[in-house]
C-alpha cells in the first residue's frame, strides 16, 4: 500500500513556487474568476503541461509515476487516468479491440456510451438480453447459457462487452464462467464497470471483473471514490488487448488539454482505495450496519440490500419509487436513481476517522416515508419485463441508418417502421428497441405500460406528444 500521490505533490509544489502565468488557462491561476471563492481557490491549481507537470497523452514524469501506481493497485498491465468520463474508455477499447464490419456480442442493458461507440467503429452488434432479478427488480448478469447460444450462432464475433455490477449494484452469479468461456476461444472481455471502482477493498464487496480475468475495465473513479466527476480509469491485462491502439484512441477520445484537476483527483482517489485497510472494513461494515438497522425501523420502509455494500435500494409498498423520491428530496436528501418500484442510494465509502450524519438522514428518511404514506397509494405499482427474446441484431446496420433520413410520427403509425433511435424504460433498464429495430405492436404495447406506471424512459423521443423517431421509407435496409 502507498499513500503517495505524485501527481497531487507535483501540483502542491509547483504552486508553492508563486509561478507568474503567461499561459493557459486564461482565468491565472484564478485571479480573474468571478466564481465562488470556494471554487477559485481551486482555480490555482488549474494548471496545463508545464515543465514538472507532464503530459496525460505521452507521460514520462509524474503522470506515468501515478499511472503506474495505478496499475500496481489494481494489479494491471496497463491503467491509465480518464478525464472524459468512463464513456471515453468505453469508446476507446471497443475502437482498439474492434475494425469496421466485426462481429460483436454486446450485453443488451449497456450504458449508451457502448452503443455510441458500437456506431462510431460501424460494428455489427448481437444484443444479449440479462437475465431478470425478481428480487432487486433489476436486470442483472448476463447467463453462461445465452452467451453458448450466441456464439453457436455467431461464431465469428471478435468480442463480448459486458456490463457489471448493474446500476443497482448486482453482479449476476457467473462473470468469471463467462470471462472463462470466452478465452477459450480467444476472444476479449470488455468491461463497463462504471460503477466498480471501489471493488478493490475487497470483501464483503463483490470481486471486480479483473480478478475474473476481463481484458479491459473501465471504471468510473467519481461514481464510487473520491475522485471528481469526469475522473474515469481504464485498465488493461492479458495479451488480447493492443495497448498501443488503447493510447491511440484516448488520444482521439480525450481532450488534448485535460484537467489537472481532475487528474489530481484520481491520483488521490488511487491513494484512497490503495490504502483502504482491514480496519476500515470493518469501519464502514460497522457504520453501514448501524445506518441499515435504524432504516428498518422506520414503519412502512422496505430496505433491499444489494450484492454491493455501497448500494442499497428503499421501497414503501403501495408507492412508486419517484414519488418516494420527492419526498426524500423535500427533505434534503438526494439519492442517485429511482424507478417505478424503488429509490437506489450509494453510501460513502467511509474510512476510519470520517464521519457522515447518518442519525440525521434516518431522521430525514423517516418523514419523507411518513408524508408519502398519507397520500393516495398508486393503483399499479410494479413492471415485470415481458418476455424479450435473449439474442438478436438490429435489422438494419449503423452505416444504413446513418445514410438515412429520420421522421417522427405517432405510436401506432410507427408499427412496421425501423427505429431511428434508443428507447430505453428504468425500469428495467434495459433498452426497448435500439437503432435498427423494427416497432412491433407488441413493443407499442410494452411501452405504453411502461408509461403508464411512470417508468421514465430514456432516449431520444417525443413522448409527450406521443411520437417516435422512424427511418424514412425508402432508405437503403442493407
Amino acid at each position: 500500500m502507498t499513500q503517495r500521490r505524485p501527481l497531487v505533490e507535483a501540483l502542491k509544489n509547483f504552486q508553492q513556487q508563486r509561478p507568474v502565468s503567461f499561459h493557459v488557462p486564461g482565468h491565472k491561476h484564478g485571479v480573474l474568476s468571478g466564481l465562488p471563492d470556494e471554487i477559485r481557490s481551486a482555480l490555482q491549481y488549474d494548471q496545463t503541461e508545464l515543465s514538472g507537470l507532464d503530459d496525460l497523452h505521452y507521460p514520462e514524469g509524474v503522470i506515468r509515476e501515478a499511472q503506474n501506481l495505478l496499475a500496481e493497485a489494481y494489479g494491471t498491465e496497463r491503467s491509465f487516468f480518464l478525464v472524459n468520463g468512463s464513456t471515453s474508455g468505453n469508446m476507446a477499447m471497443v475502437h482498439a479491440v474492434c475494425k469496421e464490419g466485426d462481429r460483436v456480442l454486446v450485453q443488451r442493458n449497456s450504458h449508451k456510451s457502448i452503443f455510441h461507440a458500437l456506431e462510431l467503429a460501424k460494428l455489427r452488434p448481437v444484443y444479449l438480453t440479462p437475465e431478470w432479478g425478481q428480487s432487486s427488480h433489476s436486470a442483472e448478469g448476463l447467463s453462461v447459457e445465452t452467451l453458448k447460444d450466441a456464439l453457436r450462432e455467431y461464431p465469428e464475433a471478435k468480442a463480448l462487452i459486458l456490463t457489471y455490477p448493474n446500476y443497482y449494484g448486482m453482479v449476476g452469479m457467473e462473470m468469471k464462467d463467462i470471462i472463462e468461456y470466452c478465452h477459450q476461444f480467444n476472444m476479449p472481455v470488455l468491461v463497463d464497470e462504471a460503477h466498480g471502482a471501489h471493488l478493490l477493498a475487497g470483501p464483503p464487496f463483490p470481486q471486480s471483473a479483473l480478478a475474473y480475468g476481463a481484458d479491459a475495465v473501465v471504471q468510473s473513479a467519481h461514481k464510487t471514490l473520491p475522485a471528481m466527476t469526469m475522473g474515469s480509469f481504464l485498465h488493461i491485462q492479458g495479451e488480447r488487448i493492443n495497448v498501443n491502439k488503447i493510447r491511440k484512441y484516448l488520444r482521439m477520445f480525450q481532450s488534448s488539454s485535460p484537467s489537472y484537476l481532475i487528474m489530481a483527483s484520481l491520483d488521490d482517489a488511487r491513494s484512497y482505495i490503495q490504502t483502504y485497510s482491514n480496519p476500515d472494513i470493518q469501519y464502514f461494515v460497522e457504520k453501514r450496519k448501524l445506518f441499515t438497522d435504524s432504516l428498518k425501523t422506520i414503519y412502512g420502509l422496505e430496505l433491499f440490500e444489494s450484492d454491493d455494500p455501497l448500494k442499497m435500494m428503499l421501497r414503501v409498498e403501495n408507492y412508486n419509487g419517484f414519488r418516494l423520491q420527492e419526498k426524500m428530496e423535500e427533505m434534503g436528501v438526494y439519492a442517485e436513481m429511482a424507478d417505478s418500484r424503488q429509490v437506489v442510494v450509494i453510501l460513502p465509502l467511509l474510512k476510519q476517522g470520517h464521519t457522515y450524519p447518518f442519525a440525521e438522514i434516518r431522521s430525514r428518511i423517516r418523514e419523507a416515508v411518513q408524508k408519502l404514506r398519507k397520500e393516495q397509494p398508486d393503483s399499479k405499482l410494479l413492471i415485470t419485463p415481458q418476455e424479450m427474446v435473449s439474442i438478436s441484431e438490429p435489422d438494419i446496420s449503423y452505416e444504413a441508418i446513418g445514410l438515412a433520413d429520420s421522421e417522427w410520427i405517432s405510436y401506432t403509425q410507427a408499427i412496421g417502421r425501423y427505429s431511428a433511435a434508443m428507447v430505453t424504460p428504468y425500469p428495467p433498464g434495459i433498452p426497448l428497441i435500439l437503432p435498427g429495430e423494427v416497432w412491433t405492436q407488441g413493443k407499442i404495447e410494452q411501452l405504453m405500460d411502461h408509461l403508464a406506471a411512470g417508468a421514465m424512459i430514456q432516449g431520444e423521443h417525443n413522448l409527450a406528444d406521443k411520437q417516435l423517431s422512424v427511418i424514412q421509407h425508402g432508405g437503403n435496409n442493407q
